[in-house]
């Protein structure tokens, strides 16, 4: 997979955080994309998202990817382990990340605000993802059909449809998906899960897609 920059940035973010009364500096750039970090060996890692290279492999499934923080997480998916703890509710992540945003919808807490339009976000990259809506900035550009995306997530979903990979299997019936979206949604066939219910008239549905389509027969009746 191949990605590159497209275009500059028409507003740059400021390359500082705060953490904990401290300022973290970040110095140590991309030569792609203009990202910075604050470790010298991040750029490193993160230039594999640009060249394709995945030099760390799972021995269980045979995944690759560019990070060992990546690979990491992976092996946690197949032994089950869960070391980060909440201490409020003993819930278990595999991930502190995943720890990090479970406190912050716990308190509701959301320090990243956009000073366009006033959203706020509890994490910062969503918040950087944020405000390419308002800049118009598309950095990831699929090397096959030239589209551009905001996100580098969006560009590696996009790509499993040249790739034809589907790394989502659903452990009920073995059928696969390019995305955990569409395992979640289809997972809901064996569950009976319907949640997304119809103000009009109480019936529910598997996906909001189906409540849209219902909701146009109500639109029709006035």
């Amino acid at each position: 997979m191949s990605v590159r920059n497209v275009g500059k940035p028409s507003a740059r973010l400021p390359i500082s955080l705060s953490i904990r009364g401290h300022r973290l500096e970040k110095s140590h750039e991309c030569r792609e994309c203009g990202k910075a970090f604050s470790r010298s060996s991040a750029p490193t890692d993160h230039q594999r998202i640009h060249s394709g290279e995945k030099p760390f492999k799972c021995k269980d499934c045979g995944r690759a990817f560019a990070q060992s923080a990546q690979l990491i997480r992976r092996v946690r998916v197949h032994t089950g382990e869960k070391p980060c703890h909440c201490e409020d509710c003993k819930k278990t992540f595999g991930r502190v990340m995943q720890l990090g945003l479970h406190r912050r919808i716990r308190t509701g807490e959301k320090p990243c605000e956009c000073k366009e339009c006033g959203k706020a976000f509890s994490y910062r990259s969503h918040f950087v993802t944020h405000r390419r809506t308002h800049t118009g900035e598309r950095p990831y550009e699929c090397h096959v059909w030239g589209k551009t995306f905001s996100n580098d997530s969006s560009l590696v979903t996009h790509h499993r449809t040249h790739s034809g990979v589907t790394p989502f299997r659903c452990h009920t019936c073995g059928k696969a998906f390019n995305t955990s979206s569409s395992l979640c949604q289809h997972e809901r066939i064996h569950t009976g899960e319907k949640p997304f219910d119809c103000p009009e008239c109480g019936k529910s549905f598997r996906c909001r897609s189906q409540l849209t389509r219902h909701q146009r027969i109500h639109g029709e009746e006035y």
